[in-house]
């Protein structure tokens, strides 16, 4: 009995791979087009954290001559104005926006400023992929049931799944970049805006939803001016959590050729280079500590 059970082998990982292989050979352009599309937002988020607002000018040799709106090396001081300047709209403290200029100036002070911006570009990345289908996933399956019932063990399935199992499909259809490490962090950080828009969205109060509609509300209006307010602290929990989920990606997205903290995380790794991990590490700390307090008043 024993060996029957062990000689009939379910070929879990034949069929796996037969579905990526047809995947690959019948929706390349659409992997394409992905690819392209996240690509650009990647781009153009980091063109904004890295590069001063500039424009390119030909020169009397027909050259192009590019001009910067102030000197680039002011950059960081600009980016770090605006950061706090977002804390203090936010928070209201003096005391978290010391924290945030004490944090930013250590990671000047440890020279990983660039590899910083290019982590919060996987980071924003990662928010606008994951709020712009998580939210409207959540609101649709808190609407209908069944729909969550269905949803939840997919969803358990993309939390548990060892990270590294879907790099190979990811590198497959995207190659290597930071492409494939936004993939893998989509992945693994969608379910948490899914389940927490369906909670805020599902526990609106029956008492507001029958006032609401007893004074002629359309389901529409129920959902922009009764539903999604109410459930706008556990959205923006949500919010924070698809941030700290991202950034504990960073590593993992660094071995599919994604740039970032996780870049010297690995590098230390490899040589065994105790100095360089502490380093790399805490500036991680630092920045999950930065974010975590600048959107802590939206829990």
């Amino acid at each position: 009995m024993l060996d029957l059970l062990t000689d009939t082998k379910i070929p879990v990982g034949k069929a796996a791979k037969s579905v990526f292989d047809w995947m690959n050979d019948n929706l390349g352009g659409l992997f394409e087009l992905i690819s392209q599309g996240m690509e650009a937002m990647i781009a153009g988020i980091l063109i904004v954290l890295e590069k001063p607002p500039h424009w390119t000018t030909l020169s009397a040799e027909g050259k192009p001559e590019v001009h910067y709106l102030y000197a680039p090396d002011l950059h960081p001081l600009v980016v770090i104005a605006a950061f706090i300047g977002l804390t203090w709209y936010l928070q209201r403290s003096w005391k978290v926006c010391l924290g945030a200029v004490l944090g930013f100036a250590f990671i000047l002070n440890q020279g990983y400023w660039d590899e910083t911006m290019q982590s919060l570009t996987l980071i924003l990345s990662a928010c606008v992929v994951c709020m712009g289908l998580g939210v409207p996933i959540g609101i649709a399956a808190a609407h209908r049931p069944r729909l969550y019932g269905v949803l939840s063990p997919i969803l358990d399935l993309m939390q548990t799944l060892p990270t590294f199992v879907y790099l190979i499909p990811a590198i497959v259809f995207f190659g290597l970049g930071m492409v494939p490490g936004l993939i893998a962090t989509v992945i693994f950080v969608l379910p948490a805006p899914i389940r927490l828009t369906h909670l805020g969205v599902s526990s609106t109060p029956v008492a507001l939803t029958e006032a609401a509609t007893a004074f002629g509300a359309t389901p529409r209006q129920l959902l922009w001016k009764v539903e999604l307010p109410y459930a706008l602290p556990q959205i923006m929990a949500g919010l924070n959590q698809t941030i700290m989920l991202s950034l504990s990606m960073v590593v993992i997205a660094a071995l599919v050729g994604a740039n970032g903290l996780g870049v010297p995380v690995v590098r230390a790794l490899n040589s065994v280079n105790t100095a360089l991990g502490f380093e790399s590490g805490f500036i991680i700390v630092v920045v999950a500590i930065l974010l975590d307090r600048m959107l802590r008043i939206a829990r």
